[in-house]
């Protein structure tokens, strides 16, 4: 009986079996954020510095994470979306001639091979549609704005109603080139590893705005490509959460 597959993975990418990364080859690093689109339409998000977010204890934050799938039918703001984005992929430094990038979240080797696409259905002053995140501008650039796209994402995640119903849902894409370089055929264990620690600062930092979360692994790899636009080898979704305002703040 063949090996399975997941322990042939494990297997395969221990150290043994590697050999030098194109790092230690001296071949060119990756670029640190993939280029907008030719003439994609740039949407600036406020400042995250001057972004007023009431404290929260972090006892209490950790407490009170849960996963919830049904929101209030509310928007989040502008300020609110800001602050999640800077809390899972914030920009606090750009490295001497973009050789890195020092972020909110760990990241193997400071590789930070996650680009973060947006399926925007309720946002203060926001068209509802697909956008991604550009980190180190701060910015959002739309990528898909047809009236259909919440009914494909939500499709493509295997029905899950959440995705059309919740506030934002956040798509995290793989980009293994930037990984690999450092690591080699390893590096696809930490891209795994960066999307947990992505998605922990989601659920905790929405606390502190009246939001629940829910993290989807359940999704047709395929039909979640054919939505974002990407080929699935050299950028791959590997997680998405869905983000809303939590019942209980309706008045």
């Amino acid at each position: 009986m063949p090996e399975p597959i997941g322990q042939l993975f494990m297997e395969q990418t221990r150290y043994r079996y590697l050999g030098a990364s194109d790092q230690q080859k001296g071949l060119p690093q990756p670029p640190l954020e993939l280029a907008a689109p030719e003439g994609a339409t740039w949407i600036p998000l406020p400042d995250p510095a001057r972004v007023v977010v009431p404290p929260l204890d972090l006892r209490q934050a950790i407490a009170g994470r849960q996963s919830v799938r049904r929101y209030a039918p509310l928007p989040l703001s502008p300020d609110e979306l800001s602050y999640l984005l800077w809390c899972t992929q914030g920009v606090l430094e750009v490295g001497e001639n973009r050789s890195y990038t020092r972020r909110t979240v760990p990241s193997a080797g400071a590789q930070h091979a996650l680009e973060t696409y947006l399926l925007i259905n309720r946002v203060e002053g926001m068209t509802p549609g697909l956008y991604r995140f550009m980190a180190l501008e701060h910015s959002l650039v739309v990528v898909d704005l047809a009236p259909d796209i919440a009914a494909r994402m939500t499709a493509a995640c295997l029905g899950q109603d959440m995705v059309q119903t919740c506030g934002v849902t956040l798509i995290w894409v793989a980009v293994p080139e930037r990984m690999v370089w450092c690591y080699g055929q390893r590096g696809y264990r930490y891209l795994h590893l960066d999307a947990g620690h992505v998605c922990q600062n989601l659920y905790l930092a929405a606390e502190s705005v009246k939001c629940g979360v829910c993290a989807i692994a359940a999704f047709s790899d395929q039909d979640l490509c054919a939505v974002l636009g990407i080929d699935g080898v050299k950028l791959f979704p590997i997680y998405l959460a869905t983000v809303g305002k939590k019942l209980q703040v309706v008045r």
